[in-house]
């Protein structure tokens, strides 16, 4: 009887425990047949017990997260103690209470800890101030990002902090560590120009029968100043955004502007996807400067000076209904704008703010960087010096902020990160975001430039923005196709030296392959002496790089070994190419100008197109040529890739063009040099491209009539009729201008519609009369977006 009392117990022990058992690992929250991921730094990492979440909490495995800190763990069994230790941090935790300490100060658990399976799980909190890590619970993704980069960075803290750091910053010839850029706001458009039609929510753009705006990298979108979904056209045109129903061509006609010539607003560029249209642009506040100190002031009673306050702002406008497209939406970032990236739903700003620590000897206060963001109110926020990190070694006049959103998520606030330090150029993939900016070095006594280049890594997650680290090489970079990610590297290509010397200075062309943790470990360098680079294309496990002085060398590099890039190949032709842009995966077609050579000095002509044959890389051929015009010509596409208009499977290639030609026979002037050309044309030229015949000119599109043609003279100006943008929608090729929009088919290029543009009203004045300033200033409220 005993012995089956005994079983019995036993056996209902046994039932009790399968049935509580999985309530204590599991509780409430997540079923444990769902995986929750965790990343550290951007990799993932692996657990023998999952993460699970317990009473609506996140608990992660406490060993594995921390050793991949490089933390040093250790059980006491006995006291049911945990033991970390991370450099000179020791944090203790005790098993099944909420008790922990780091470096003997109390930490208290939102959850016990406890131990389920082999594992103890602690709350996802925890990590974070254990040893100081950001973390960040992604819901949608089931997902944890720890990043450990950021807590490695210190923070500014205080505005004694900056001022004493502002005192290193060092001054060479008044060009300030990667300050000129700051300064001058030369980073807008042309040089942060890029990317292609985003995937998720853009998704039903790629499958459409219709152009989207030329990019760098697949899946990663740029703001244009034009963007279509396949049936309206939206075009920023003079302080305003114009929204018109483009297709059927027969049926083009205008159906909304967003009027902005009231506001202190420049728009400049444009997203789009199916629900949302963001114009980006730039915006200024007047407000009164604060006085100085009494002892500082030299008139004391002169009254204070005025001043502008610049920042970018989004303006997001949910487009569902075309008759009843509403504001929804604004972020603004302080400072100049550098430029922008959207990936899916996702929206990324960068901007550069200049700290005017001259003000400091006068006895003013700086100001701190500030953003604002109507999803959660419509105030200015001020960034403080708590929020503030910096770079050690790398100190500079300047506040770099990059900030991240969700549109999808309206009422989730942007997440801005803020850093002493600035950006120049900007590179992104689908998971990364680079930024990139020079820092000068001119050596007074020795004459030598030491340009080097800092580019500092961010993790890119549907919104969220996190440092990942930061790298440093030689020379500067041309633009954002100097740089590529490939297969988990990063690659770079620079220009050291100057190219007017002669001696061991001389400039100098570097390829650098950089891992993930952005450390150099392969490298080309010293390629073409004295001579600098026009432009960079990298594919794959090639890089293409185009220099110039008097010729333009064409190098094919092999990049499949990171460790070991060397140059396969070299193609020696006149003239140079500005931008080189992919046809397919053995030719590559480029975009620059003719040249000729006259007194060891090399002279451009007109423009000159080439398609390169790479199928041979150590004997790459210029397969055929096509010239346009004479000394003088331009077009956007030299400095703008959005400008260019190409699609292989349709066999079209098209871009704006001003052509300037010798019209008579002439003497040249001194010493032969080539003459300038006389306005001959401004409009589209239109291609038929292909690898068996080359280039065919189809036709020539302008909005300019024959009276603007007969008055125009030697020259010519940016005038409203200006095409500026080529793009199609199925068989019908549609040219803008801010004046007139042309429809025609895609076959013969006839005219099929035009479409005019009404003249815009008198653009705002800028001078604000004194009695404007409270409403101008950054602190006082904005009108709040339609919810």
């Amino acid at each position: 009887m005993k012995n089956k009392n005994i079983c019995f117990i036993a056996i209902l022990s046994f039932i009790l425990a399968f049935f509580l058992i999985p309530t204590v690992f599991t509780g409430t929250g997540k079923a444990s047949g769902e995986e929750i991921n965790v990343y550290l730094d951007g990799k993932q990492l692996a657990f023998k017990n999952s993460p699970e979440i317990i009473d609506e909490r996140t608990l992660v495995p406490l060993r594995e997260i921390f050793e991949s800190m490089d933390a040093v763990v250790v059980w006491d069994e006995k006291q049911q103690v945990v033991t970390a230790t991370r450099g000179d941090d020791i944090v203790t935790l005790h098993i099944g209470t909420k008790s922990a300490s780091k470096n003997g100060k109390a930490i208290n658990l939102d959850v016990a800890s406890q131990i389920v399976g082999s594992s103890t799980l602690v709350p996802l909190r925890f990590i974070g101030e254990a040893f100081g890590a950001d973390v960040k619970w992604q819901k949608e993704s089931s997902s944890v990002y720890i990043n450990m980069q950021i807590s490695d960075l210190p923070v500014l803290g205080s505005k004694e902090m900056l001022e004493e750091l502002l005192k290193q910053v060092e001054v060479n010839n008044g060009i300030y560590s990667g300050l000129r850029i700051a300064l001058t706001g030369s980073a807008p458009m042309e040089e942060a120009q890029a990317m292609k039609t985003a995937d998720g929510a853009e998704s039903a753009m790629d499958n459409a029968d219709y152009s989207a705006t030329n990019v760098q990298v697949q899946g990663v979108d740029e703001g244009d100043m034009v963007k279509t979904d396949g049936e309206y056209i939206y075009q920023v045109n003079n302080q305003r955004i114009v929204i018109a129903k483009a297709f059927p061509a027969q049926d083009m006609k205008l159906v909304h502007t967003i009027d902005l010539t009231s506001q202190p607003f420049t728009p400049m560029e444009l997203y789009l996807d199916e629900r949302f249209l963001v114009v980006i642009g730039a915006s200024d506040h007047y407000y009164p400067m604060p006085r100085a100190t009494m002892e500082k002031r030299i008139a004391p009673d002169i009254m204070p000076g005025h001043g502008y306050r610049n920042t970018v702002k989004a303006m997001i406008y949910n487009i569902s209904d075309k008759k009843d497209i509403k504001l929804v939406r604004e972020v603004e970032l302080d400072g100049q704008y550098v430029s922008s990236r959207k990936i899916g739903t996702a929206l990324y700003l960068v901007a550069n703010k200049h700290i005017n620590y001259y003000i400091l000897e006068q006895g003013q206060e700086l100001e701190k960087p500030m953003y604002r963001d109507t999803a959660k109110n419509d105030e200015y926020i001020d960034i403080d010096y708590e929020n503030i990190r910096y770079f050690p070694g790398s100190v500079e006049p300047n506040y770099l902020l990059v900030a991240g959103l969700d549109l999808d998520q309206p009422n989730k606030q942007a997440e801005v990160s803020t850093f002493l330090g600035s950006g120049q150029n900007i590179y992104a993939s689908l998971r990364n975001l680079y930024v990139a900016v020079t820092q000068y070095g001119f050596d007074n006594k020795t004459r030598i430039d030491n340009r080097s280049t800092l580019v500092y890594n961010f993790a890119l997650n549907q919104g969220s923005v996190d440092y990942n680290g930061k790298g440093k090489v030689p020379g500067s970079l041309l633009n954002q196709f100097s740089m590529d990610e490939h297969n988990g590297y990063f690659r770079m290509a620079t220009t050291v030296g100057d190219i007017w010397r002669t001696d061991e200075q001389t400039s100098k062309n570097n390829i650098y392959i950089l891992d993930d943790a952005l450390n150099v470990v392969g490298q080309v360098e010293d390629i073409a002496p004295g001579e600098t680079i026009y432009s960079v294309r990298f594919m794959g496990d090639r890089g293409y790089m185009v220099t110039f002085k008097t010729v333009d060398p064409l190098f094919v590099i092999d990049l499949k070994d990171p460790e070991k890039p060397s140059i396969l190949g070299a193609l020696k032709i006149p003239g140079y190419s500005d931008y080189l842009h992919p046809y397919d995966e053995n030719h590559i077609i480029g975009f620059g100008k003719d040249a000729v050579e006259v007194d060891n000095m090399a002279y451009y002509l007109g423009m000159k197109m080439a398609i390169f044959d790479v199928t041979d890389v150590n004997n790459p051929k210029e397969k055929f040529v096509e010239m346009i015009g004479d000394r003088g010509t331009e077009s956007e596409l030299l400095r703008n890739h959005k400008a260019l208009l190409f699609s292989r499977d349709k066999n079209l290639l098209a871009f704006p063009v001003t052509v300037m030609e010798v019209t008579q026979s002439k003497d040249t002037s001194y010493k032969e040099v080539p003459p300038y050309g006389e306005f001959a044309f401004q409009g589209a030229y239109v291609y038929h491209i292909d690898t068996e015949t080359g280039f065919k000119l189809k036709g020539k599109v302008t909005h300019l009539s024959n009276d603007d043609y007969l008055k125009a003279g030697r020259y010519w100006y940016d005038s409203n009729k200006n095409i500026a943008r080529i793009l199609y929608i199925g068989d019908t090729l549609y040219t803008l201008s801010n004046k007139l929009w042309k429809a025609h088919g895609l076959d013969k290029i006839d005219h099929k519609n035009t479409l005019e543009i009404p003249e815009v009203a008198p653009i705002r004045d800028t001078t604000y009369p004194i009695d404007e300033l409270e409403q101008m200033n950054p602190d006082s409220k904005v009108e709040t977006p339609t919810e």
